[in-house]
């Protein structure tokens, strides 16, 4: 599952530690491969844990991955529910960034 364009922790550690962001992005790689859950499975879980880790540009970039994975918006709407039942308002609102594009 390739970005689109670098995190910002990923240019520094391009600089600074390449042989660490190329570990990380192998395992990255191997782990949202296809397997028993879905490229799109995984995308939406990670979309939930930005969430409930109050990260709200990443919610609005992997939420957008996983509508590029083939997750509708039904999927999207679905998993922010998750995330509040579990994170309460601040992962709702956090998870509301799934709908900006």
């Amino acid at each position: 599952m390739t970005q689109p364009q670098a995190a910002t922790w990923q240019t520094m550690l391009e600089q600074s530690a390449p042989d660490l962001l190329k570990d990380v992005s192998n395992f990255r790689e191997s782990v949202l491969a296809d397997g028993a859950l879905s490229l799109k499975v995984k995308t939406l879980m990670t979309m939930l844990c930005d969430a409930l880790l109050g990260h709200h540009d990443g919610v609005t970039a992997i939420a957008n991955r996983a509508r590029a994975a083939g997750a509708s918006e039904e999927e999207i709407a679905e998993t922010v529910g998750v995330a509040f039942l579990f994170g309460g308002m601040p992962a709702l609102v956090t998870g509301a960034n799934a709908f900006r594009r």
